[in-house]
C-alpha cells in the first residue's frame, strides 16, 4: 500500500504508478555518484530493465527475494569486477565482450567444484593431505618405542613429509585460539603431548575426540592411542621424558610439529587401518545427515542439503597468512543478511560437500605445478578436462629461459595447426588470479574462454612484444622479464600490485594493455635515458595495441626499424639515434653521449634540444672519413625529409608521442648493430 506524503486534513495526492526497482544497464564506468534508475510498472518495457518483481527464492525458515539488496529507497551499488554469485550480463571496460558472455557463465567456485570431481589424485571428502613431522610408533599397551621423524632437510629447513589425514573440520587447516578443536589421530605437537600453550586443554580436546568419533570401535590401534593420551593426561611430566629420550627437544622448542600414529607392528597408520577407515567414514556420513543447518547449495544448485558453517582456509597465497585465508567469509554486520547474525553457513549457503570440494582443489592447484606468480598476484589455471595447454600456459608465463622458449614455439605450433596434442580445441579453460587481503583473499582476475581463444590471444600478446634485440637476449620476454624491465631498478619488488593483474587481463581478453604499463616504460626511458628491449617491447606491445583498438589511420609499428614510418616523433627519435652515432664515430670510447645529456629533453622538449644537437653534429661531421661522412649525411637527410619545415622541431610531445619517440630511438640503435654485424661477416667469410 502506497504511503502518502500529505499531512492530516489536507487532500491526498494520487497514488503514482507502481514502480519496480530495475538493474540498470550501464557501463561498468558509470560514476558511483549516478542517480539510480526506477522503470514505471505500466510503461513500455527497455532493454535491461525489469517491468516484474524477480522470482523469491525460499531459504529454510526464510522466503526471500533473490535480490534483496536492492530494497525500495536504495540504491543498489554497482558490482566488483569479479563476482562469486551467477548475473545475467556483465560489462568491462575498453568495449571488448567479456569470456563469460561468449562462453556462458562459469563461475569461479563451480569450476573449481567440477575440477575437484574430474580429478582423481585429490583426497576425498573427509580427507586432506597435510604435512607430518613425525611418526609416534606405539606397541599394543600404548606404550611409545619410536619417534620417526619423516621430514626432509633442504636448505637448512625442514620440509615436512605430505600424508593423507583424516579431516573432521576447520581445524584440519587452520586451528582456532581455543584449543579445543583437535583433530582425530593427528595433530601438532601441543595436542598430542599436551605441551605448550594451553596444552592440558589440547590434550583432552584431543581425548575427547577420540572418543567422540571412535568410541564405540574395538581396534587395538585406536585402543593404542587412548591408552597413550590418557597416560600423557595423568603424567604431564611423561612428554618432556619422551622428548628428551628421543633428542627432538631443540626441533619441538623452535616449532609445533605435526604427528601421526602407527603399531610398531603395522605398516600403515593408525587411522588408516581399514576397520579405523570404514568406522570414520560411517561416522562422518552420520554427521552429514544429522546437520542442524540446512538448505540450498548457490554452487551445486542441490536443494535441503548441510550447509558449512565456515570455510576451510586457502594456503599457498602469497604474502597471505601462514595459516591461511579465507575466499568467502564475513567479518562484520554491514556484509551479513538481515536475520542472519553470527549464521554465517546462511549467509552464502554452500554444501559441506561443495565446500570441501573447492577448497581442497584451489589448495591443490596453489601448492602445484599449475600455479604461477604475477606482480601479487597467486595464478592458478585449469581446463575442464586433460589438455595441453595446462601444461604450457605455466611455461609460457614462466622465466625459465628453456622450457619458455620451447612452450611459446609449441604454442605457436598449436594456433597455427589447428590442434593440441592433447585435448579438443573448445575445452573451456580458466585462469584465477587471488591476492591477500588481510585474513581474506581477494580476487584480483578471473578469466575462463576455449583453449583455442586463449591460445590464439597469448600468441598476441607474443606477436605484440616482438621487437628487435641483441642475440643474447631471450627470444621471448616473459610477463616477469616484461613487468621487471619497466620497474625500478628492474626489481619485481617494485612492480605496482594491480599492474600484473592488469596486464594478464589484457593478455586473457585481447584487451589494450593498461596505460600504467606504458607510463611506466617511458617513465624509465626517460628516468634511465635508455630505452631497453624490455622497455621497447611493452611500448611497442602498448601503441599498436591503442592503434587496432581505436580502428586508427596510424600504421602498426613493425619489430624491426620501419624506414617508411612518417610518424614525427618515431623519425625524431631515429634523428636523434643518428646524431648520437655522428658523435660516436667522431669520437670513439666516449664515456657519455647527447643520450646521457639530452635523452629527456628531446623526448618531451624537442625544440629546446634538437637546433643545438644539429649544429654539434656539423662538428663531429668534421672529424670523420669521407665515405663514413657521406654515409651518415645520408642517413640524417633520409629521416629529415619526413618532417613538416614548419612546424620542425615540436615544443613539447605527450605521453604516446614520446613512446613513439623512445621506440624510433631503440630500433635506429638496434639497426646500426645489426648493419655492423653483417659489415663484419662480410668482410671475415
Amino acid at each position: 500500500m502506497p504511503i502518502s506524503n500529505s499531512s492530516p486534513g489536507a487532500t491526498p495526492r494520487p497514488t503514482p504508478p507502481s514502480i519496480t526497482r530495475c538493474s540498470s544497464a550501464a557501463p561498468a564506468r558509470a560514476s558511483a555518484s549516478t542517480s539510480p534508475t526506477w522503470a514505471v510498472a505500466n510503461s513500455p518495457p527497455r532493454s535491461g530493465w525489469w517491468t516484474t518483481r524477480p522470482p523469491a527464492t525460499t531459504y529454510r525458515g526464510n522466503t526471500r527475494s533473490r535480490f534483496h539488496a536492492a530494497r525500495p529507497g536504495l540504491r543498489q551499488p554497482r558490482r566488483s569486477a569479479t563476482a562469486l554469485l551467477p548475473r545475467t550480463h556483465r560489462r568491462r571496460r575498453g568495449g571488448g565482450a567479456c569470456m563469460e558472455q561468449r562462453g556462458g557463465v562459469r563461475m569461479i567456485l563451480q569450476a573449481l567444484n567440477r575440477y575437484y570431481e574430474r580429478s582423481e589424485n585429490l583426497p576425498r571428502e573427509g580427507w586432506v593431505c597435510r604435512g607430518v613431522d613425525y611418526v609416534v610408533v606405539l606397541d599394543e599397551r600404548g606404550a611409545c618405542v619410536n619417534l620417526e621423524a619423516l621430514g626432509e632437510q633442504k636448505k637448512g629447513k625442514t620440509i615436512p613429509s605430505e600424508r593423507l589425514v583424516t579431516a573432521i573440520g576447520k581445524q584440519a587447516m587452520k586451528h582456532t585460539n581455543s584449543g579445543k578443536d583437535a583433530n582425530l589421530l593427528w595433530d601438532n605437537a601441543s595436542f598430542v603431548f599436551g605441551t605448550g600453550n594451553k596444552g592440558a586443554t589440547k590434550l583432552a580436546s584431543f581425548i575427547d575426540t577420540l572418543q567422540a568419533w571412535l568410541g564405540e570401535l574395538q581396534d587395538s590401534g585406536v585402543t593404542a592411542v587412548r591408552r597413550f593420551c590418557l597416560h600423557l593426561q595423568s603424567h604431564p611430566e611423561a612428554a618432556g621424558e619422551l622428548i628428551e629420550h628421543f633428542r627432538v627437544k631443540e626441533d619441538f622448542e623452535k616449532r609445533d610439529p605435526v604427528l601421526i600414529f602407527r603399531l610398531v607392528s603395522d605398516m600403515e597408520n593408525v587411522h588408516q587401518r581399514p576397520a579405523v577407515r570404514a568406522a570414520y567414514e560411517l561416522a562422518l556420513a552420520a554427521t552429514r545427515t544429522q546437520a542442524n543447518l540446512r538448505g540450498n547449495c548457490l554452487v551445486t544448485g542441490q536443494t535441503d542439503v548441510p550447509l558449512a558453517p565456515n570455510e576451510s582456509v586457502i594456503k599457498g597465497v602469497w604474502n597471505g597468512q601462514p595459516a591461511g585465508c579465507n575466499i568467502v567469509s564475513f567479518n562484520a554486520r554491514a556484509f551479513e543478511s538481515y536475520g542472519k547474525r553470527e549464521r554465517n553457513g546462511e549467509n552464502a549457503p554452500v554444501s559441506v560437500q561443495a565446500s570441501f570440494a573447492y577448497t581442497t582443489a584451489l589448495n591443490h592447484l596453489l601448492a602445484s605445478a599449475q600455479r604461477i606468480q604475477i606482480g601479487d598476484s597467486s595464478t592458478v589455471f585449469w581446463a575442464e578436462e586433460t589438455h595441453e595447454l595446462e601444461d604450457l600456459f605455466g611455461d609460457v608465463m614462466r622465466d625459465d629461459s628453456a622450457r619458455h622458449v620451447d612452450a611459446v614455439r609449441a604454442l605457436y605450433s598449436a594456433v597455427e595447426s589447428g590442434k593440441f596434442a592433447v585435448g579438443k580445441l573448445d575445452t573451456r579453460f580458466h585462469v584465477l588470479g587471488l591476492a591477500p587481503n588481510a585474513a581474506r583473499i581477494s580476487v584480483r582476475f578471473w578469466e575462463t574462454a576455449t583453449a583455442a581463444d586463449l591460445a590464439r590471444r597469448i600468441k598476441q600478446h607474443f606477436d605484440d612484444i616482438d621487437v628487435v634485440h641483441a642475440d643474447y637476449e631471450p627470444e621471448h620476454l616473459s610477463l616477469f622479464r616484461l613487468l621487471t624491465g619497466i620497474a625500478l631498478l628492474s626489481k619485481a619488488d617494485n612492480i605496482p600490485p594491480n599492474l600484473g593483474g592488469e596486464v594478464m587481463r589484457a593478455i586473457l581478453e585481447g584487451l589494450p594493455y593498461p596505460a600504467t604499463l606504458l607510463n611506466l616504460a617511458v617513465s624509465r626511458c626517460r628516468a634511465e635515458q635508455k630505452p631497453t628491449y624490455a622497455r621497447a617491447a611493452a611500448i611497442k606491445a602498448c601503441l599498436n595495441r591503442s592503434i587496432r583498438f581505436r580502428h586508427s589511420p596510424e600504421k602498426e609499428f613493425a619489430p624491426m626499424l620501419d624506414p617508411a614510418n612518417t610518424n614525427p616523433a618515431y623519425r625524431l627519435g631515429r634523428l636523434f639515434a643518428a646524431l648520437e652515432k655522428v658523435q660516436e664515430d667522431a669520437s670513439p670510447g666516449l664515456n657519455a653521449t647527447i643520450r646521457d645529456r639530452y635523452y629527456g629533453a628531446a623526448s618531451s622538449t624537442p625544440a629546446a634540444v634538437f637546433p643545438t644537437l644539429l649544429r654539434l653534429s656539423k662538428h663531429h661531421l668534421g672529424k670523420l672519413s669521407p665515405g663514413l661522412v657521406i654515409s651518415r649525411e645520408r642517413l640524417i637527410g633520409e629521416v629529415m625529409d619526413g618532417f613538416d619545415a614548419a612546424t620542425f622541431p615540436p615544443r613539447s610531445l605527450p605521453l604516446p608521442d614520446q613512446a613513439r619517440f623512445a621506440l624510433g630511438y631503440y630500433q635506429q640503435r638496434q639497426a646500426f648493430f645489426t648493419k655492423s654485424e653483417s659489415r663484419t661477416q662480410e668482410q671475415n667469410p
